[in-house]
């Protein structure tokens, strides 16, 4: 029998001045607006972030020449409370198609006042990533911060 070490989550919490539905729409249908251009996998560059709103809906990326690479896949859609979206994305930026293989993450958004969210973020269960598991949480954890501080701002302006 093989033992699998839990790695530690990732978790991140920012504050969005901005209604909770409005927060939780820039983050999925807005994944575009404060995503990365250098944040990518695919062989061309990031023309656009794509996050399909609805379970089971796709999230991938689309290149300047259209080609598209998905990352993972919509788990959980509960608007405006709660998403939970597989992380297909393997440790040498790869995309792996078995999400027994990947790990995941939660979004909660928990509105403080009527024009205030606090955003949870947990990302999981980087075990299931093999042996290189560790690695990808190592390299997640400071994207995600700086990620979810382009999301804020994002989200607090518009």
């Amino acid at each position: 029998m093989t033992e699998t070490t839990a790695i530690p989550s990732v978790r991140h919490t920012v504050i969005v001045e901005a209604p909770r539905a409005h927060a939780f729409d820039v983050f999925t249908r807005g994944l575009d607006t404060w995503w990365f251009r250098d944040h990518h996998i695919g062989k061309e560059p990031l023309q656009e972030a794509v996050m399909e709103p609805r379970a089971g809906g796709r999230v991938y990326e689309r290149g300047i020449h259209g080609a598209e690479c998905d990352w993972g896949r919509v788990l959980v859609w509960e608007p405006p409370a709660r998403l939970v979206v597989s992380w297909q994305i393997q440790h040498d930026w790869g995309f792996d198609p078995n999400p027994a293989h990947g790990s995941e993450y939660e979004v909660r958004f928990v509105a403080e006042t009527a024009t205030r969210t606090r955003v949870e973020f947990e990302h999981r269960n980087f075990e299931r990533h093999g042996a290189r598991g560790q690695a990808m949480h190592d390299a997640v954890t400071k994207g995600w911060a700086k990620l979810l501080a382009a999301y804020a701002r994002t989200a607090s302006k518009t």
